[in-house]
Parts: structure tokens; sequence; C-alpha cells
């Protein structure tokens, strides 16, 4: 069993930032990636960004320059750092770990930025 949690969401002013934590606990032996994705109401879920078990990150273009994705091993904790917030990044965010077994997801934490 896997289980994550994400922290850190709230509401914030256009060009703000806010940091997202994502605590992974559980059968986490053999992690390929984990990635933040986002959800705006009436859109589709979309990936934000992706670390890899190497260590290799990747971005939406949407949010290359201001997003950091990073990984804290001592504290199973992948972190998301939004910076240059828009009103356009609110949504609620999720993350997601992918095992060899499968793919789990958290509940996911609300980001809100107002103009």
């Amino acid at each position: 069993q896997v289980q994550l949690v994400e922290s850190g969401g709230g509401l914030v002013q256009a060009g703000g930032s806010l940091r997202l934590s994502c605590v992974i606990s559980g059968r986490i032996f053999d992690i390929v990636a984990v990635r933040w994705n986002r959800q705006a109401p009436g859109k589709q879920r979309e990936l934000v960004a992706s670390i890899s078990s190497g260590g290799t990150t990747s971005y939406a273009d949407s949010v290359k320059g201001r997003f950091t994705i990073s990984r804290d091993n001592d504290k199973n904790t992948v972190h998301l750092q939004m910076n240059s917030l828009k009103p356009e990044d609110t949504a609620v965010y999720y993350c997601n770990v992918q095992l060899i077994a499968g793919i789990y997801w958290g509940q996911g934490t609300q980001v809100t930025v107002s103009s």
C-alpha cells in the first residue's frame, strides 16, 4: 500500500509564490517517477512537472522557468516550488508516484491565484 499526502496549497496574489509538498509512504521500493499534475475547473488534468528516480526533471511549457520540482529522499518528500504565479495556475494540484507495480495518487491541494 502506498499513500501520498499533499500540502502547501492556498490563496496567493498573482506574482506570489507557494511551495507544495508531497509526502510518500508505504511500499515505495521501486519508484520510477513522481509527478505533479493539476486540474482546473472544467478542464482536463494536466501534467505540470516530473522527477525521475535518477533525478531527471521535466516541465510543462506553461510553467518552465517558474516552477521547480525537487525531492528530499531522506523524508520521502517531493516539492513543487511555484514562483511568479498567475491566475491561470489556479487548480487542484495532485501528486502521483509511478511504481513498477502501478501509479498512486494523492487527494490534491487547492491553489488559487488572485489577479
